[in-house]
């Protein structure tokens, strides 16, 4: 393992760049320098050439426009022709590689997590890179420092990506409405940007289409993200989101994390319209197209949902692992094996159509629902009419028990099989036939009227207790059946049960 492998994130570079509260900064410009000149070397071996173009843009956090400038910097010194696209959301960074014929681009982005975290995360025309791809950069990056001091001015180009963006969001909207100047006059729509990149959705896309956009919150970049944490899958946004909608009397209202690769809806009640709401709709969009084509989600997704994409919408439902790449990666397989796969979603809102290349886009899935918002409210409908007979569950909840062991991996493997083999013995648990990930376990009538699921997080020391019940009171139920089995574990946190 290499000094900076600690770095890698999934399919993306991250770690602390501003200094809080007497913490230690660990993305440091020195390694951010050498993960770009990494990246370079990396790409010249995939296209096996030199002299390459590479784009590069960033997200509201403060530390974002100096690591830009110092990625920019150290690719350019490699001998790269540099792009500088600016402010930028992440999924209009890998649509610039399209336009403009570009090799690369990177963003610096943490996502929703905190403001003194960052990252780097790049595309080329295939898409997001794998986390073995990262995993070697970072070693390379290891084997050779880069001093960011040292690194010359470079000669970047300027490069206006987001106005072409927003005119292709606009160009949807109008042909998914019929056409004309204003298709939504009419509408009140509330966006909540959480002081990220999703300002411009409202500003650029939604206001010159005759929506009325009075609603909306906390649009302004603000790296320090004061009112909430811009992630639909935060109570707090959520709630600011919903308030925000029902105080301007709007009928919708949208959220996007971040960097505006995910992005949640409200309906005009307040009520949220997410997770396996949100993949209800964007299945129900998805297979109008295709019909009896394939839906791939995370593991975490309800039974009720695979009822409504099966039984009323006719597709198939594919419940495949927890992480927006392992999903969208799935859906390319079966793509690629001649299964219709038209769209990859998790309910962390990540949504990839196949028919976006299967881009993960906050700001691409909300523009259909809005095409779709606009031609029910024609009906007298609603987005949540459209998914009405979805059920949902009664209760729901999910319970992160920490691992203190060293090797955490090996030791959450050896409590899942523990699970699954006393979950076999136990006549009234029955195990998920066809699972991707962990531990998924029914329980019948009396015994929970449920599910848990039990995984490894993808990237913390964690085990992660998913539990869904069709009854009030069952969730208590059902955790009974497994709160004993983990107590058992010495090195596992069980203090959430009583959290």
């Amino acid at each position: 393992m290499s000094e900076l492998s600690y770095l890698k994130s999934g399919t993306d570079v991250r770690g602390t760049a501003l200094a809080k509260d007497g913490g230690a900064v660990d993305l440091t410009d020195d390694r951010v320098a050498a993960v770009a000149a990494a990246l370079y070397r990396f790409l010249c071996r995939k296209f096996g050439r030199d002299g390459l173009t590479v784009v590069v843009g960033y997200d509201t956090r403060l530390s974002s426009p100096r690591l830009a400038d110092v990625t920019a910097r150290s690719l350019a010194a490699c001998g790269a022709t540099v792009y500088d696209c600016g402010l930028s959301t992440t999924p209009s960074m890998f649509v610039a590689v399209l336009r403009y014929g570009l090799d690369a681009s990177v963003e610096i982005t943490a996502s929703h997590l905190p403001y003194e975290m960052n990252g780097l995360k790049f595309f080329t025309a295939e898409g997001g890179f794998a986390g073995s791809d990262i995993a070697a950069i970072l070693d390379d990056a290891s084997a050779n420092p880069v001093a960011a001091a040292d690194l010359p001015a470079p000669d970047v180009r300027p490069l206006d990506n987001m106005a072409r963006y927003c005119d292709d969001l606009k160009a949807r909207i109008r042909d998914g409405c019929g056409g004309g100047e204003k298709p939504l006059a009419g509408l009140k729509i509330a966006v909540d940007a959480g002081n990220g990149c999703g300002g411009f959705y409202a500003r650029d896309v939604l206001a010159p289409l005759g929506a009325d956009v009075s609603g909306s919150v906390f649009l302004e970049p603000d790296g320090t993200f004061p009112n909430h944490i811009p992630n639909p899958e935060n109570k707090a946004a959520m709630d600011a989101v919903s308030a925000a909608v029902l105080r301007s009397h709007s009928d919708l209202g949208v959220i996007f994390d971040t960097d505006c690769d995910r992005a949640a809806c409200v309906g005009a009640d307040g009520a949220e319209l997410n997770r396996n709401k949100l993949v209800a709709l964007a299945a129900a969009l998805a297979l109008r197209d295709c019909p009896g084509g394939t839906i791939v989600t995370d593991s975490v997704t309800s039974d009720g949902l695979a009822a409504f994409i099966e039984n009323t919408l006719g597709g198939v439902h594919h419940r495949f692992k927890r992480g927006y790449k392992n999903v969208i990666d799935e859906a390319r397989r079966l793509s690629d094996s001649g299964t219709r796969a038209p769209l990859a979603i998790e309910t962390s809102g990540h949504a990839a159509f196949a028919e976006n290349h299967y881009l993960d886009d906050g700001a691409y899935l909300v523009t259909k629902l809005i095409v779709e918002a606009a031609r029910l409210s024609r009906e007298g409908k609603t987005l949540a009419d459209s998914i009405a007979a979805l059920r949902t569950p009664a209760e729901e909840k999910e319970l992160r028990f920490r691992i203190s062991e060293s090797d955490f991996r090996a030791y959450g493997d050896t409590v899942l099989a523990a699970f699954r083999a006393r979950c076999d013995a136990d006549p009234s648990a029955t195990v998920a036939p066809v699972n991707y990930e962990g531990v998924r376990v029914n329980y019948g009538a009396g015994e929970g009227d449920g599910w848990l699921l039990l995984r490894q997080s993808l990237h913390e020391p964690l085990l992660v207790l998913n539990a869904e019940s069709d009854v009030p009171g069952g969730v208590a139920v059902l955790l009974g059946h497994i709160r004993p089995f983990l107590e058992g574990y010495a090195s596992l946190d069980c203090s959430p049960f009583d959290a």
